[in-house]
């Protein structure tokens, strides 16, 4: 059953914005936008602070209703412009990103300028076309995990008031046991008139509230005004300007924090509750003092390069605490994989003492490697619980689950997601549930959503942070204790349509199901539900009947609640269930999906990922100026990673590139001049060159050459680096890097990665970014930038085969004492060139070149550098050193021959 963290309302009230002393940087603007710990946008002033006081913010209201768990919200701000000059004034609120807008309205003398829900497209041409005209439009934006930011800016002329309300409306979830409403208020000032209002009716009864806020002091509480009767509560607080004061007289408010409401309702083990109004019906099942399902659980944990680090870390410490949480009745399992997969034991094993403290043994010896093949994983977890049912291991009347935990796109084994979702789907045949955590930023949880909803589970992104452990814990509670199996919910045949989901994998504990539809039957008075599941021993069947007449009533009586919610819910979780569903099924079947989807939600004003919301502001330039509301999905929500370095790269005028690569053509760019030099070496397979080495930072680079398979027509072997040394020994770091893969060695952790993947790794002292395929890119602390290419050459090549290129990006942090074939350039080399004569071929005119103290004769030509074009090159003129160099570097080549890949001497 599919379950949402609890709803959120916050709240980010007026931030005047004052022309022309002030500016608002948009977000999407090419200038950068400031903000504070508050998350304020801080105005780009370019004088001192003239006119701020003149806009007076002087009401805010937040008025929410919630009947039968669904809840309409109101928001409303008034504010007047006190000075003798236009101003503009930012509205800026955040709301969850469950949530629907559904209106949104100013009120500018006199004028109501309203908001209009369109498809999508038209919304976006209407858009483009304002943009194209000159006009600008506000957005919504994604803001955190659980909210989305809505803004718009208007200017107002002076003495003018302004009035703004934005609606939305969302169903409330329960979640472990509860409903969480949460108004985030931060109005940076004082305000003469400020009230949150929250009206809850629940015919079911009302089994307890409570109201607080973090910002709620001693002096404050007694103005939280609470009653609460059998089925109904009323919640208010609206302080005055006085009591809003930080301190006597201070200009600065208390308000400023979360305030919350959390409440549940009376529950009986029968089949629910159910609300009847205006031919909808809403049917709520929870039943109470149910005993717990037996479950058996496989972990299926990625242990892939990417999870590098902080994540690896993460996971084992929240594999150690479920691991201790998991119930001595369960059955459980744990699979690791990479491109490869091992798992703990070839079976589950009962959650005994013994077991678990073998499990966690197991758990530390997880560290990550290898590519993300999500495919044999996912199916290997499917055949092991298969099995052991097959076999009689698993308890009866068990429920099985599988948890996958994956930070990246699958790009090894099947690597196709619409072929593995067909795979898990046909595996699984509806027996198990499948839950998808999506770990960090990098991860599409678009894939990941539709495989678990295409077999009864949810996915869910655990954000890279802190707490990612604690994230962790948190879901597998939810899951922790299922309290049916196989529900099915029916009501009387012929007489409903339009049904939303009523059969369901599981019923959790503190968890909810939801059911809606039509009642297509005008003289039906008595509704029956018939609720069908398995128990923990035996099947369970519960009856309920509700009369159509005394609901309704029951409804009109509460004057306060807003009307035809039955129809507004239904609709809401209709589209809700569709949008999850739209991804699945043939082309025809998710083409009418999303049609009734957005038909639905033109039809209630709902803003969703198919719809937008424009609203048209006051005319500038007898031009209308728009502003669009979007929803985003979840991938659309999340932002790029920000970057968490977690040293400072500092960068001066970079020096060029030198690098070698090829047969091996070295290409040096001295950072004190204007032109560039190359050689080739000629040597042996086999033999390791120093190519780096700074003794006092402890850097070193050595390269191992490899012969083509065969000799060239001419009877010449060429030969090529196939693999790379790297050592910072300050850094304790040792990274190898061939064509086979990259082993990464850093103090006593061992980490093995594969070119079939594109990964990023930030850790303290250096970072590691992975171009599938292509590249790898190292960056070590204070010290040197390098990028290793991978060409790949056709595997029944005759002659070649794949080789690798080193090219130095960033050198200038080494010391003055850096040598080695590549590094005694990195400072700087003086050379003049001049003879110009003509060469062998017209093409290729030769010159004498002096460098250090020697004239040589040089030949202009060609070299490819490919560290930005790997596949083509670049192009790179330079003068041609003959004879492996001879002249130009330090000694002779074969000085620089060493024994070892990580030779530091």
């Amino acid at each position: 059953m599919s379950r949402l963290l609890p709803p959120l309302l916050l709240l980010g009230l007026w931030l005047p914005a004052v022309t022309p002393a002030h500016l608002v940087i948009p977000e999407d603007s090419g200038l950068k936008a400031l903000s504070d710990t508050g998350g304020r946008i801080l105005k780009k002033r370019s004088s001192p602070d003239v006119g701020a006081s003149d806009i007076d913010v002087y009401s805010v209201k937040v008025d929410c209703k919630v009947t039968s768990r669904f809840a309409h919200n109101v928001i409303t701000s008034r504010a007047v412009n006190r000075g003798n000059v236009s101003h503009e004034v930012l509205f800026d609120m955040e709301l969850p990103k469950t949530a629907f807008i559904t209106n949104f309205s100013m009120v500018i003398d006199g004028v109501t300028y309203l908001g209009q829900v369109k498809e999508k497209e038209q919304a976006k041409q209407q858009y483009q076309q304002a943009v194209s005209q000159g006009q600008t439009a506000g957005l919504v934006k994604a803001s955190g995990r659980k909210m989305e930011k809505f803004s718009v800016s208007v200017n107002i002329a002076a003495s003018s008031k302004v009035t703004f309300q934005l609606t939305y409306e969302e169903l409330l979830q329960r979640h472990m046991g509860q409903y969480e409403m949460m108004i985030r208020v931060r109005p940076k000032q004082l305000l003469q008139h400020f009230e949150i209002v929250v009206d809850v009716f629940e015919p079911q009864g009302i089994a307890f509230l409570n109201a607080h806020g973090t910002f709620i002091s001693n002096e404050l509480l007694p103005l939280v005004e609470k009653t609460v009767s059998e089925n109904t509560a009323h919640v208010s607080f609206s302080p005055t300007m006085e009591k809003q004061r930080s301190c006597v007289g201070c200009p600065s408010t208390l308000i400023d924090g979360d305030f919350f409401i959390t409440y549940d309702v009376k529950r009986e083990r029968d089949a629910g509750e159910i609300q009847i109004m205006n031919g909808y019906f809403v049917h709520h099942f929870a039943p109470s003092d149910l005993p717990r399902v037996r479950k058996n659980v496989v972990f299926v944990i990625d242990e892939s390069g990417s999870m590098y680090g902080t994540k690896m870390r993460q996971t084992r410490e929240a594999l150690d605490a479920i691991l201790s949480e998991i119930h001595m009745d369960d059955y459980f399992a744990l699979l690791v994989f990479d491109h490869g997969f091992r798992t703990w034991r070839p079976s589950l094993s009962p959650a005994t003492p013994k077991n678990i403290a073998e499990a966690k043994e197991f758990v530390k010896g997880i560290n990550a490697r290898g590519a993300t093949n999500i495919n044999q994983a996912v199916l290997e977890s499917v055949r092991m619980l298969e099995q052991d049912k097959a076999a009689g291991q698993l308890p009866d009347h068990s429920v099985s689950i599988i948890i996958l935990l994956t930070d990246g796109e699958p790009v090894s084994g099947e690597t196709n997601p619409e072929r593995i979702r067909e795979n898990v789907l046909n595996a699984i045949g509806g027996n198990m549930t499948l839950y998808c955590l999506g770990f960090g930023y990098d991860v599409k949880l678009a894939f990941l959503e539709k495989m678990a909803a295409e077999n009864n589970g949810v996915a869910r992104r655990i954000y890279e942070d802190s707490d990612a452990a604690i994230q962790l814990q948190g879901f597998y509670n939810e899951v922790a204790n299922p309290l049916l199996s196989d529900i099915e919910l029916q009501y009387p045949e012929n007489a409903v349509d339009s049904l939303t989901d009523n059969t369901f994998k599981q019923l959790y504990n503190g968890s909810e199901i939801v059911v809606a539809g039509h009642i297509s039957d005008n003289d039906l008075d008595n509704f029956l539900v018939e609720v069908k599941a398995q128990g923990a021993v035996q099947e369970l069947q519960l009856q309920a009947q509700a009369s159509v007449q005394d609901s309704q009533k029951a409804f009109r009586n509460q004057c306060y609640i807003f009307g035809e919610f039955t129809e507004r819910l239904w609709a809401y979780l209709t589209i809700q269930q569709l949008l999850r569903k739209r991804g699945s099924g043939s082309p025809e079947e998710r083409a009418n999906k999303t049609a009734r989807a957005l038909e639905l939600s033109l039809k209630y004003s709902f803003v969703t990922p198919l719809t937008s919301m424009v609203v048209t502001k006051p005319p500038k330039d007898n031009r209308d100026d728009l502003m669009l509301a979007d929803k985003l999905t979840e991938d659309q929500r999340v932002p790029p990673p920000p970057v968490q370095q977690s040293f400072a790269y500092r960068y001066s005028s970079l020096p060029p590139v030198s690098s070698v690569d090829s047969d091996p053509h070295f290409i040096v760019q001295p950072p004190n001049q204007n032109d560039t030099l190359c050689f080739n070496i000629d040597e042996s397979p086999g033999v390791i060159f120093n190519l780096v080495r700074d003794p006092q930072t402890g850097t070193v680079v050595n390269g191992q050459t490899i012969a083509d398979k065969h000799l060239d027509p001419s009877g010449r072997v060429g030969t090529y680096f196939w693999r790379f040394g790297i050592v910072s020994q300050s850094l304790g770091l040792r990274l190898d890097v061939s064509t086979q893969g990259i082993e990464l060695l850093h103090g006593q952790s061992r980490l093995e990665l594969s070119w079939d993947e594109s990964l990023t790794l930030k850790q303290t002292n250096f970072d590691l970014q992975m171009d599938k395929e292509r590249s790898l890119t190292v960056s070590l602390k204070d010290s040197v930038k390098f990028v290793v290419i991978l060409h790949k050459v056709w595997s029944k090549h005759p002659t070649h085969r794949d080789y690798l290129g080193f090219y130095t990006l960033d050198s200038h942090l080494l010391s003055p004492a850096t040598h080695g074939l590549l590094g005694q350039f990195y400072h700087g080399l003086s050379f003049q060139v001049s003879e110009l004569r003509s060469g062998e071929t017209s093409d290729k005119p030769d010159a004498t070149m002096l460098v250090k103290g020697q004239h040589l004769t040089v030949t202009r030509g060609w070299q490819k550098d490919f560290h930005t074009d790997v596949k083509n090159g670049e192009e790179v003129a330079c003068w041609f050193v003959h004879n492996n160099g001879t002249g130009l570097i330090d000694g002779t080549h074969q000085d620089y021959i060493v024994s070892g890949i990580f030779k530091t001497s």
